[in-house]
């Protein structure tokens, strides 16, 4: 068994990085975001075997680039690149403007009180509150915030965006 994988080692590292690649930059161009997505992700994870494998196979000529200066150039910039990216969110100090537009909008709609957000879903803020607590929200008050609504009701505040997006117009 050890041979057939260390002889699948390179293709199949090969055949996931060219996946990896060509989703990438469909995700980067906002290309078919809904195709690409999940295979970008799964299949990037799934690339990590045969990347340890094909590293297994190659180790001896592997470790011969850390003899070297590029191989410390390459990593050392890599990790720069890296943090780059990754140090806004690290030190807290990332804008609010990033991350995905549909958790900011139910983020702000969470932070809004029924009665606020009534009119959006064609109801009075009472046919609101009514409905929320048909589903179980219990704590719904007008004037509360839907959030506190959820947290005071035992549950989730994706479990209340759930509820208001079943809502149907009257």
């Amino acid at each position: 068994m050890p041979a057939l994988l260390a002889r699948y080692a390179t293709p199949l590292t090969t055949g996931l990085f060219v996946v990896s690649l060509v989703s990438g930059i469909a995700l980067f161009f906002h290309w078919g975001g809904a195709a690409f997505h999940g295979m970008h992700e799964w299949l990037s994870m799934v690339l990590i075997l045969p990347f340890v494998l094909h590293i297994w196979k190659n180790w001896r000529p592997f470790l011969n680039y850390f003899r070297r200066l590029p191989m410390a150039i390459a990593l050392g910039v890599s990790l720069v690149a890296s943090l780059a990216f990754a140090w806004p969110s690290i030190t807290g100090t990332a804008s609010s403007t990033g991350g995905n537009p549909q958790f900011a909008v139910i983020n702000r709609v969470m932070a809004s009180t029924p009665a606020k957000v009534a009119p959006i879903y064609d109801q009075t803020t009472e046919s609101l509150v009514a409905l929320l607590k048909e589903k179980g929200f219990a704590a719904a008050e007008a004037d509360k915030p839907l959030a506190e609504i959820a947290t005071a009701s035992g549950k989730q505040t994706m479990d209340l965006a759930v509820s208001l997006a079943s809502i149907r117009k009257p």
